[in-house]
């Protein structure tokens, strides 16, 4: 028994590291690092920080998260280098959150296995929890001072600029690196995904040795390393566990639990998504396949919105990087919103 259980934590392990590290983790830590080392850290103060308008920072945060196609891990170095470059921390949980939980690419892989219905539920759902996260995150740490674990790079930025155009184009190209093996390459063998993702990281180093001088360079991608030595072992350790807790779970407990829209069976979707790991777009087929089992609406729900959106290795990683405090407040908070959209939008709407 103890074998088996090690056994699928190492499975786990080995099908993250082989479909997550390369075309998803790397580009998105590259992206933390050069956000926190470029982009003008008064600019983002002024437009994102804790004064800065709540409804405006949490609307700009909440719609361009939907185009971040990212898992609940990849999210983790974005929004943690959005947050050490000065934004606010309900504007980097409400990137924490919705990117993964309602990405465009998932939308539209959810729409077309699952229906329009449940799409428009989960962009209303995500937008709704988005505020209540970055609401509840503002008013218990919004005044607290920030961890000085971590300072920020000293770079020469005049102060009405947000970043200079050779580091917004820097920035552009990782992102692309990030974003379009998902985009391009959403059916097919996983070395298609590898190929896209090269070409566009070849890219980015011929443009950052030929536009970038070493310093900036140097810089760049030592901050880069300062998010992978404090989230990557976390993430990995996470996943082993998940494929653990996965081995442990019943499939029959949880088709039996699920079968309806009360309460109960939408906090349990929530705590089978709040452990488990999922890959963006993979939730779509696995609500799917439970509702075909006879689930209810209100847990499949949910199970699209907290299964990507948090995880085990989620957790650990949030907690090592935002602090234990505020994993301690974000977790409940998502458990008892994610609950009681799958309890309203299975009972009401849907």
């Amino acid at each position: 028994m103890v074998m088996d259980l090690f056994k699928a934590g190492l499975l786990s392990l080995e099908d993250y590291i082989l479909a997550h590290t390369l075309t998803c983790l790397l580009p998105a830590f590259l992206l933390a690092g050069a956000i926190v080392t470029f982009i003008n850290r008064e600019a983002v103060i002024l437009h994102l920080g804790e004064n800065a308008n709540m409804f405006k920072a949490f609307s700009l945060a909440a719609v361009s998260s939907f185009l971040l196609a990212a898992c609940s891990c990849t999210v983790i170095p974005v929004a943690s280098g959005l947050y050490f470059a000065g934004a606010g921390v309900g504007v980097a949980f409400i990137v924490l959150w919705v990117a993964p939980a309602a990405n465009i690419l998932a939308l539209v892989y959810t729409g077309s296995i699952l229906g329009a219905d449940i799409v428009l539920v989960r962009i209303a759902s995500a937008l709704i929890i988005a505020f209540v996260v970055g609401f509840v995150m503002r008013s218990v740490f919004g005044n607290n001072k920030r961890d000085e674990q971590y300072e920020p790079p000293a770079i020469d930025i005049p102060k009405q600029t947000i970043i200079g155009n050779i580091e917004l184009g820097l920035i552009t190209v990782i992102l692309l690196s990030l974003l379009l093996p998902n985009y391009l390459v959403q059916e097919g063998p996983y070395l298609l995904k590898i190929l896209v993702w090269g070409i566009g990281t070849i890219a980015m180093i011929v443009y950052a040795a030929t536009l970038l001088d070493r310093e900036k360079i140097l810089m760049w991608l030592q901050e880069t390393w300062w998010f992978v030595k404090i989230i990557f072992p976390l993430l990995l350790g996470g996943v082993f566990l998940v494929g653990i807790i996965g081995a442990l779970l019943p499939e029959q407990w949880v088709q039996d639990w699920l079968g309806n829209n009360t309460m109960l069976a939408s906090f349990l979707a929530t705590l089978i998504g709040a452990v488990s790991y999922f890959a963006t777009m993979t939730e779509a087929p696995f609500v799917d396949m439970l509702l075909g089992l006879g689930m209810g609406m209100g847990p499949a729900i949910t199970l699209l919105l907290v299964g990507p959106g948090i995880s085990l290795p989620n957790w650990l990683a949030i907690a090592r990087v935002f602090g234990i405090k505020k994993a301690l407040v974000y977790v409940p908070v998502i458990i008892i919103a994610g609950t009681l959209a799958g309890w309203f939008f299975g009972n009401f709407i849907l």
